[in-house]
């Protein structure tokens, strides 16, 4: 019998590669591995929606129990793959375990950075990735008065606006000079740091954790220059580390992910890797290999992978594009940017739209609550990018005719 397809990692990417492979009809077995006792679920609302009580851990769920059964789909929950037997076609399990693969799929995804510091050990100081740590963070909110929030990047400014919407006191500690340094734009990110100030959030840029504070439980935390800001809640949200360990010690290659090709295939041609934790060559990164954390990313992996699977082989090359609900303000980014790419503002009435720039070259679109231009610019850059700067910055160059070519 067949062994089929094992997939270690039941997020979005693993799950969305096994619905794929049914719909295409691939009749073999396969068999979704998850370290969490849950089914799997979106991880994207637990910073946003599920704080806010606006959708329940049923509502989380991607499919629902039956949905596994009727597509013969095998789900392992609380299974930790340990290692890969490469000769073997097998991988070996906590539980003792080894199951046989024709073809593995690593959909690991990442982990949460731990913040280095005395302190960070206290109780009253959370991160956030799963359902669990969402749970935790929501208990913790009830009694809260007080919150600070190491790292400006999406979680952490998710989360600012969840608390302030809640009354909360609320800091913001950025190393940078300002939020979503990596991500965003000079000018998106002036947009946010004024409209979170509105709110009443706080900010320290440039500004060093050395350690956190509080008998047994946090009290405050100590920068650098000596400052002490007083928190009973404590969230560290600075960045993510791809889990290539296993890739690694079954001496596939790695670099700040596991690296695959076009195709998002492994040195090992019986081995694959998508989501999160792979590190795929892109035309919008002038074909440097990247790793991208969107549930974009890790869907259109999926997909991509299932049709090389069943025999419809073709190159990864879907437009990256991401988003973040911060307060009440949707954040859309189409493309890949860099910090060194220029930046064209559109003037528009309400929200904000960004242009970036490589070389003369459209790498990005950023908006703010505009998803009209948001769709346009996924068109414009899916056809190669073919906006100049003097379009970007004329309003009235109608974004939906540019990508349509009228």
């Amino acid at each position: 019998m067949t062994a089929g397809v094992v997939v270690v990692g039941a997020g979005q990417a693993g799950l969305q590669l096994a619905a794929s492979l049914r719909e295409a009809g691939y009749a073999d077995p396969i068999t979704l591995l998850g370290d969490e006792v849950d089914l799997p679920y979106q991880r994207p609302p637990l910073s946003k929606a599920y704080l806010a009580d606006k959708i329940t851990a049923a509502g989380l769920e991607l499919r629902p129990a039956a949905y596994f059964s009727e597509y013969r789909i095998a789900h392992r929950a609380c299974m930790r793959v340990t290692g890969i037997d490469r000769p073997g076609r097998r991988v070996l399990c906590a539980n003792g375990e080894a199951l046989a693969y024709d073809h593995l799929v690593l959909a690991t995804g990442a982990r949460n950075r731990a913040l280095p510091v005395p302190g960070a050990e206290l109780a009253g100081v959370y991160q956030l990735r799963g359902r669990a740590d969402a749970d935790r963070l929501k208990a913790a909110l009830v009694a809260a008065r007080s919150v600070a929030i190491v790292g400006a990047g999406f979680i952490g400014l998710e989360f600012a606006g969840i608390c302030a919407a809640r009354g909360l006191a609320v800091t913001v500690i950025e190393a940078a000079e300002r939020p979503m340094a990596r991500s965003v734009s000079a000018e998106t990110a002036a947009f946010f740091t004024r409209a979170h100030g509105e709110a009443g959030i706080q900010f320290l840029f440039g500004a060093g954790v050395v350690a956190i504070e509080g008998e047994g439980k946090a009290e405050a935390v100590r920068l650098r220059d000596g400052t002490r800001v007083a928190a009973d809640l404590v969230l560290v949200g600075i960045g993510v580390v791809p889990n290539q360990e296993l890739a690694e010690a079954a001496g596939l290659s790695v670099d700040g992910g596991i690296r695959v090709d076009t195709f998002l295939a492994t040195d090992d041609p019986a081995i694959s890797a998508i989501g999160d934790c792979a590190r795929a060559p892109s035309r919008f990164a002038d074909g440097a290999q990247v790793r991208i954390e969107s549930v974009q990313n890790a869907l259109d992996q999926g997909r991509c992978l299932a049709a090389r699977l069943t025999g419809r082989p073709a190159v990864f090359d879907a437009v990256p594009w991401f988003w973040s609900d911060q307060g009440p303000h949707k954040l859309q980014i189409a493309g890949l940017s860099t910090p060194g790419d220029a930046s064209v503002a559109r003037p528009v009435p309400a929200g904000a739209c960004v242009f970036r720039f490589r070389d003369d070259r459209l790498s990005a679109v950023e908006t703010v609550d505009r998803p009209g231009d948001h769709m346009a610019a996924r068109r414009i850059l899916a056809q190669g990018g073919g906006l100049t700067p003097a379009e970007a910055a004329d309003p009235a160059r109608d974004l939906k005719a540019l990508a349509t070519g009228r």
